[in-house]
């Protein structure tokens, strides 16, 4: 199995470098051809959604596409695929951003009963408590 890194799932979504989004493309979509399965971990997702923000300037409706597209290739092994996916209907339901929503979900997998923050955006979110100082 290979991993993969977040710039080349950038070039996957946004296509906007010709050359590395042809070799993106042949990396994923070859790998079924391959037999070979490519690694997604969660922070790789987090960081591609942050990237997708702040430096493309996607907003939730162009995000989530993103996300299931990758969710969905049968080419790609997402790590705690579950938690991913129970991370992005939150995301969907606007509980928070999606590293957030993945880091409250993961904590519950784990047993956690809450997680604490400052962050006042997730207020809404069943899996934070937010302390105000």
């Amino acid at each position: 199995m290979t991993g993969l890194d977040t710039n080349l799932l950038v070039r996957y979504v946004t296509e906007d470098e010709p050359g590395q989004f042809a070799l993106a493309l042949s990396t994923i979509e070859g790998a079924a051809e391959r037999g070979e399965a490519l690694l997604v971990q969660p922070v790789v997702l987090c960081e591609l959604v942050w990237v997708l923000q702040r430096v493309y300037g996607f907003g939730r409706a162009d995000i989530l596409p993103a996300l299931e597209k990758i969710l969905y290739a049968v080419e790609l092994e997402i790590a705690d695929r579950v938690t991913v996916w129970q991370a992005l209907e939150d995301y969907r339901r606007g509980l928070g951003g999606f590293a957030d929503c993945y880091i409250g979900r993961a904590n519950s997998a784990a047993g956690s009963d809450t997680t604490f923050t400052f962050d006042k955006d997730l207020k809404n979110n069943p899996r934070f408590t937010v302390l105000k100082a």
